[in-house]
């Protein structure tokens, strides 16, 4: 899933050096040629060689960054989940959390045709990796990569009083509702937007999973 809006560097102390943009940026390449050619011809269809081919790296530049094929897809996955939590960390504390979820959720899941760009190539890679368990483990891997840095956007605005574990809680259903939604998805052929869409259905699966969390009442 790609990120609604270009990445842009900010100025400060976590300012990226030019070479990391420039690694970040080949890695990006990768990722989508991998999620590519994994959507045209599955997994056992799709090479390293294919991969380093479509992206335009050397065979050796691939492996400098990814042990292998399916490692390959973890930056684009990673991206969604960038993407969602800077949505959420926009969000005023004094707004119901709930309501900053939903929001924050449905606006990375629909906020511009390069989401649903991306969300199209997700639908393929997500059918690919339903007959690879190596591709699946990275999926789940960025999952609970993406679920443990929520945390703490969770926390600022839950508030200094919050329950730690009711933190950690609404984080985990907050992550599983999107991949739950997304993994639903990409089984069917419902469109990236309106009933059925990405959106829809995590906002659907993010009411169930929170009804009864004291957090968001």
């Amino acid at each position: 899933m790609r990120s609604p809006r270009p990445y842009s560097p900010q100025s400060g102390p976590g300012t990226q050096s030019l070479t990391e943009r420039r690694k970040a940026a080949t890695q990006l390449d990768i990722a989508r040629a991998a999620c590519e050619l994994f959507a045209q011809h599955g997994p056992d269809g799709t090479t390293a060689e294919d991969i380093a081919h479509r992206a335009g790296v050397a065979l050796r530049t691939f492996y400098r960054y990814f042990r292998n094929k399916q490692e390959a897809v973890a930056p684009l996955l990673a991206g969604g989940g960038d993407a969602w939590r800077a949505l959420l960390a926009e969000e005023d504390p004094a707004t119901p959390l709930a309501e900053s979820l939903e929001r924050a959720v449905t606006r990375s899941l629909s906020d511009s045709p390069s989401v649903e760009e991306g969300l199209e190539v997700t639908r393929g890679l997500l059918r690919a990796a339903a007959g690879d368990e190596a591709l699946r483990a990275v999926w789940y891997r960025v999952n609970q990569e993406s679920e443990e840095r929520l945390v703490p956007v969770v926390a600022r605005l839950a508030g200094p009083a919050a329950d730690p574990v009711s933190v950690r809680l609404v984080a985990a259903a907050a992550t599983d509702a999107i991949r739950v939604a997304l993994e639903v998805w990409s089984a069917g052929d419902a469109p990236v937007t309106g009933p059925g869409s990405p959106a829809d259905l995590a906002v659907r699966c993010l009411r169930e999973l929170t009804a009864a969390m004291p957090l968001l009442r």
